[in-house]
């Protein structure tokens, strides 16, 4: 059953992701077009960010109080109604609402599936489970974004969107319909919740868990000045056509997967510590690489340095699991992710005043954030935190 389990989550995040990323990334220019200025893409950055901190926590409540299974299915079904509302109301009003839904997969069920993976996993092959997660997360974002492109050229941006947003709608109505049979296993078999368990304990963060997340809070902020800016930054300035934006995120992600495989095989044998570090180093990097761009050719060598940001994720989710509380590690993901996000929340309406200003200070300020992040995590994140059986 645990293979089984396994691969129904696999399948979920390829299929999701796979009608998600079709136009999840061409947002900030749909808004454009749609009449939003850039304070406005600032807006819409940090409600992203907001919604990520807002719905960690009592995503993680609701995954111990449910069990990771039936909490995933209800996540999914919430993100396909956000899916019918951009649909059925194209105004900025429309995406803002849509957002709200659209997040409940990939913000509510973060923590259930961290739990999945560490309730079947153990030790240094959970460094494995989140490579496999993360591979087939980003497999449908090599895929995906290049036929959404064309999908915007040919029918232009409006139409290319609500295209996308009903083949979204399609493929995560069958995806549920698909999850919820396989996670329930036989017929009556149900994962057992486990409501005394949820409130029993008190959530806490360790301390080598808090100098993790001291240091992840600051590299964060140094992606989240620029993200929204990105496709505006290719497409309106240097005129790369949307097409060319769909490559720039294929390469970017065939770079990420392509590292993940050799990191993850070293770090489940070594220390985590060096490779979280080689990942915030091409965090501070990414943003000044595509600041100097000035052709596709070398945006292309840009975002294959931004892939290489992904060099140590799964070596920092095992590290967030391995010192999490077993019997509460919903919550302790959800307490981690919802105080990343709120304190990187204002990220993108910063980023969209330096935008104002002048494009080159957005990038700047977010490779200054990334070094200090770096620098932090190198001085204070133990090289071996150390993990008892309580922790785990």
């Amino acid at each position: 059953m645990a293979a089984r389990r396994a691969t129904a989550l696999a399948l979920a995040l390829f299929v999701f992701g796979f009608g998600e990323e079709l136009w999840f990334r061409y947002l900030p220019e749909y808004l454009r077009t749609l009449g939003a200025s850039a304070f406005a893409l600032g807006l819409f950055g940090t409600l992203k960010d907001l919604l990520d901190a807002a719905y960690a926590y009592p995503g993680g409540r609701i995954s111990d109080r449910l069990g990771s299974r039936d909490a995933l299915i209800l996540f999914g079904a919430l993100s396909t109604a956000g899916f019918a509302v951009l649909w059925l109301w194209q105004t900025i009003a429309g995406v803002f609402v849509g957002l709200l839904l659209v997040m409940a997969w990939a913000s509510l069920g973060l923590p259930a599936t961290f739990s999945l993976v560490g309730e079947e996993l153990e030790g240094s092959r959970r460094v494995v489970g989140f490579t496999v997660q993360a591979i087939l997360k980003r497999v449908p974002i090599v895929l995906a974004p290049p036929i959404g492109g064309l999908m915007l050229e040919r029918f232009g941006i409006a139409g290319g969107m609500r295209i996308g947003f009903a083949v979204s709608i399609a493929l995560a109505v069958g995806m549920l319909l698909g999850l919820a049979r396989a996670l329930r296993g036989r017929a009556g078999e149900t994962e057992t919740p486990r409501p005394a368990l949820a409130s029993a304990r008190r959530v806490r963060l360790r301390p080598a868990l808090r100098q993790l997340l001291i240091a992840d809070c600051l590299v964060r902020l140094c992606e989240g000045l620029p993200d929204v800016f990105l496709v505006v930054w290719a497409v309106e300035i240097l005129h790369v056509s949307p097409a060319q934006f769909g490559v720039l995120v294929s390469v970017l992600m065939m770079t990420a997967i392509a590292s993940y495989i050799p990191a993850a095989a070293l770090a489940g044998r070594a220390e985590k510590k060096p490779f979280v570090l080689m990942t915030y180093v091409f965090f501070t990097a990414y943003p000044l690489a595509v600041l100097a761009s000035k052709t596709f050719g070398q945006l292309i060598a840009a975002y294959a340095m931004g892939g290489l940001r992904e060099i140590g994720e799964p070596a920092r989710k095992a590290l967030i699991v391995d010192l999490s509380d077993r019997d509460a590690r919903g919550r302790t993901v959800g307490l981690y992710y919802a105080i990343r996000g709120f304190a990187v929340a204002g990220a993108a309406v910063i980023g969209g005043a330096l935008w104002t200003i002048r494009p080159f200070w957005t990038f700047v300020a977010a490779a200054v954030l990334g070094l200090a992040g770096t620098l932090w995590a190198a001085r204070y994140l133990p090289s071996q935190p150390r993990v008892t059986e309580e922790d785990r």
